[in-house]
């Protein structure tokens, strides 16, 4: 089985129990080869709140150093919680997509508790 797999079928089983609501949406992450994306998603609603990725023009003005790596991670944590507030939104609930809790993904986590996201 494909790593691509994996990730799908252990991100369907993390989608049964964790749900976005307008209380405390969900904080999605996705990592592709290159890029980074995060998402403040409210599902009972179906919308995006806000969104951080590394394919903005703000970030992406710098493609030599931007990489989905633990220091671009840190970076969209810090964003995407800034956003965050500016959107009222103070709580959520972490989606860590089926990749494991490491690595960018703690990195990520770790920035947006700083900036002041709740989990």
């Amino acid at each position: 089985m494909a790593s691509s797999e994996k990730i799908k079928m252990r991100h369907t089983r993390i989608r049964k129990r964790v749900s976005g609501t307008p209380e405390r949406p969900r904080l999605a992450v996705y990592f592709s080869g290159k890029n980074i994306y995060a998402q403040i998603i409210d599902d009972v609603a179906g919308r995006t709140l806000v969104a951080a990725t590394t394919t903005e023009k703000g970030l992406a003005g710098d493609k030599k150093n931007l990489r989905a790596n633990v220091a671009t991670a840190t970076t969209i944590g810090k964003l995407i919680a800034e956003r965050g507030k500016g959107a009222n939104v103070a709580k959520v609930v972490f989606d860590r997509g089926g990749f494991q809790y490491h690595g960018k993904v703690k990195a990520l986590a770790d920035a947006a508790r700083e900036a002041g996201l709740e989990f």
